[in-house]
C-alpha cells in the first residue's frame, strides 16, 4: 500500500513510527510519506522530547538520535535520554565493520542499492578474523549469534531465511562512518597483528 497525493499528512502516523523505529522507504512507505511531507514540524515535535529526527532522503531511511549534551540548558532539568547507549560486543562490532566495509565496495562497482549476501559470505568476510576452531558447525553458530544480534539492532534484514540470505540495510552507513572505520581499522590490525593474521 503506498500513500496517494491526496492522502492528508498526518504528524502523528510520522511520529509514532518513527517512535517505534527506523522507517524506510522502501519497507514503511506510508509512514515515509507523512514524514518526508511534515518534516519540519516532525522535528519541532520531536525535539520537545530531547530527540533529532535523522532523514536520508537519498538513502530512504529515518530514524531518531538522543540531541547532544546531557547538561542543563538555561536552568531546565536535563532531559533523560530516551534511547539507550548500546555496548556492541568486538565481534558484533568486527562484523559491522566488514559489512560497512563490504557495502562501500559494493557501491563503488555496483549500479544496484541492494547489498544481499548468504550466510557463507559473511561468514567467510569474517571467519579469518575468528580463533582457529576444531568445529565449523560452531564457529557459524557463534556468527549466527552475531547476526542475530545485527538483525535486532536492524543494520541486517533476514530476505529468506531457508536460503539464509541477508539484505545489508544502507542505515549501517550512518551509524559506521569513516572515523569509526578508521579507529576500528586501527584496533582490527592490532588483533590481526596477535592473531598472526596477515591483512
Amino acid at each position: 500500500m503506498t500513500a496517494t497525493r491526496s492522502e492528508e499528512p498526518s504528524l502523528s502516523v510520522a511520529a509514532a513510527h518513527l517512535m517505534k523505529g527506523v522507517v524506510y522507504r522502501d519497507t514503511h512507505p506510508v509512514p515515509w510519506h507523512h514524514l518526508t511531507q511534515l518534516q519540519a514540524q516532525v522535528r519541532d515535535y520531536i525535539a520537545v522530547l530531547g530527540l533529532t529526527v535523522v532523514i536520508d532522503e537519498a538513502e530512504g531511511y529515518a530514524f531518531l538520535r538522543s540531541q547532544p549534551g546531557d547538561e542543563e540548558v538555561s536552568g531546565q532539568p536535563a532531559i533523560p535520554r530516551l534511547i539507550p547507549r548500546r555496548a556492541l560486543s568486538f565481534h558484533v562490532s568486527l562484523l559491522l565493520a566488514l559489512l560497512r566495509k563490504k557495502l562501500a565496495e559494493f557501491d563503488a562497482s555496483n549500479a544496484d542499492t541492494r547489498l544481499v549476501l548468504t550466510r557463507q559470505q559473511i561468514v567467510d568476510l569474517c571467519a579469518v578474523f575468528l580463533p582457529a576452531s576444531t568445529s565449523e558447525a560452531r564457529l557459524i553458530d557463534q556468527i549466527d549469534s552475531y547476526l542475530g544480534k545485527i538483525v535486532e539492532l536492524g543494520f541486517l534484514r533476514r530476505i529468506d531465511d531457508a536460503e539464509a540470505t541477508y539484505e545489508v540495510r544502507r542505515i549501517i552507513k550512518a551509524f559506521v562512518d569513516a572515523q569509526w572505520l578508521a579507529d576500528f581499522d586501527a584496533r582490527l590490525a592490532e588483533y590481526a597483528a596477535e592473531l598472526g593474521v596477515a591483512r
